[in-house]
């Protein structure tokens, strides 16, 4: 199985740029959809961004859409998340989820190996 590991979270001032980076451990990301969720105190888990393990159809929350981006290198075998913008809504702890098979998703429940996550702080 692949077990995913985030880094690089922390804390910025709003409007500032944060990157968070997840990165494979005991097997590559091939074959595989990979998701970032993220998860505010008293909040539900939300979907914020995703894309296959080949870089193709990313796929965006739509209030993150515009200002983050997720990318994928298969040569390191990480996906990045790169934070633009940031705003105090967007304070939670951000885990890197990975799914079998090749279709994308935003349901959390369909992804099979979650990180234990990175908290990113956004102060006003």
């Amino acid at each position: 199985q692949v077990q995913p590991v985030e880094s690089g979270g922390g804390l910025v001032q709003a409007g500032g740029s944060l990157r968070l980076s997840c990165a494979a451990s005991g097997r590559t990301f091939s074959w595989h959809v990979i998701g970032w969720f993220r998860q505010a105190p008293e909040k539900e888990r939300e979907f914020v961004a995703s894309i296959r393990w080949t870089g193709a159809t990313p796929m965006y929350k739509p209030s993150v859409k515009g200002r983050f981006t997720i990318s994928s290198d298969n040569a390191k075998n990480t996906v990045d998340l790169q934070m633009n913008s940031l705003k105090p809504e967007d304070t939670a702890v951000y885990y890197c989820a990975v799914k079998d098979g090749v279709v994308p998703s935003a349901n959390s429940s369909e992804y099979n190996y979650w990180g234990q996550g990175t908290q990113v702080t956004v102060s006003s």
